[in-house]
């Protein structure tokens, strides 16, 4: 299965926070649907849950939405699991060969960490932010992992998104 990790950066690498200051961009998260769309699928971090159902995007019709969560055991319309293997388990059974991660960073580090992702999409908006969140192979040791550049595009709103492979050994 293809896994495509997705997220919106700000320009100094930490993911974009959403805030009173620096609002969900509507260009970032307008691709994100349409890839998942695409698709047919995503698989989200508990906060990021959190934040999509508060926002009003929580609702994503025929789209399949895994939740992965060790706190949430079960929501209407939503598959919940407990781990990023079991997610990909569950996405493989129903006949996917691709599937996007949502986020967030916690996500995002345990597919990272456990060698599982193939390419990333980086949407990368114009500002800097001081303590944030980052993506990270190891939380505790240094590691480095080769990327190729597939395509850049410009989102509109100085927004650009970086398409990459990830290099596996």
């Amino acid at each position: 299965m293809k896994i495509i990790l997705w997220a919106t950066l700000v320009a100094n690498g930490n993911f974009a926070q959403i805030s009173a200051e620096n609002s969900s961009h509507r260009e970032a998260f307008g691709d994100f649907l349409a890839r998942a769309q695409a698709t047919g699928n995503f698989i989200v971090g508990r906060k990021t849950f959190e934040e999509l159902a508060t926002s009003g995007g929580g609702n994503m019709g025929e789209i399949d939405m895994v939740l992965v969560s060790q706190t949430i055991e079960e929501i209407p319309g939503v598959k919940v699991v407990s781990s990023p293997k079991e997610a990909l388990t569950y996405l493989q059974a129903k006949g996917y060969t691709t599937t996007l991660l949502a986020g967030g960073a916690a996500l995002h580090n345990a597919f990272l960490g456990q060698g599982l992702v193939d390419e990333l999409i980086f949407n990368v908006v114009p500002a800097l932010e001081g303590k944030g969140l980052n993506l990270l192979l190891d939380q505790d040791r240094y590691q480095y992992q080769e990327v190729k550049l597939l395509g850049f595009q410009s989102l509109g709103n100085d927004i650009v998104q970086l398409h990459y492979a990830v290099e596996h050994a």
